[in-house]
């Protein structure tokens, strides 16, 4: 691993051209990796309106919503999350995100992916 920076480093939380599709209606914008974070990533979303994604992942995650609504979980356990909501999805929760709106979030995983 190369060595990692000692200073504050700023990411943007833009979905930009260089967002990478990630099933139907989701893109994916990449912030820190394992190259720039270490034990640590976080990525942008943006999931349109009705864009469903299968749970679980293999690593848990803390997801920051910025804009939008969404639906995470399995049955009676799902949670609705909006602007201003934060989630911790632990590794291999079950259940599917959902947008019920298009929604924007931060994804912040350890050990980074």
């Amino acid at each position: 691993m190369a060595d990692l920076p000692s200073r504050v480093q700023r990411f943007s939380s833009a979905i930009g051209d260089d967002a990478v599709p990630f099933g139907d209606r989701i893109l994916i914008a990449s912030g820190l990796d394992k190259e720039t974070g270490g034990s640590m990533s976080a990525y942008t979303t943006f999931l349109q309106e009705g864009a469903r994604a299968e749970l679980p992942a293999p690593y848990a995650e803390v997801w920051v919503v910025l804009s939008g609504l969404l639906r995470v979980g399995a049955g009676s356990d799902a949670v609705t999350a909006r602007a201003g909501d934060y989630l911790h999805v632990p590794e291999q929760a079950p259940g599917v995100v959902e947008a019920l709106d298009d929604t924007t979030m931060v994804c912040v995983s350890v050990p980074a992916h």
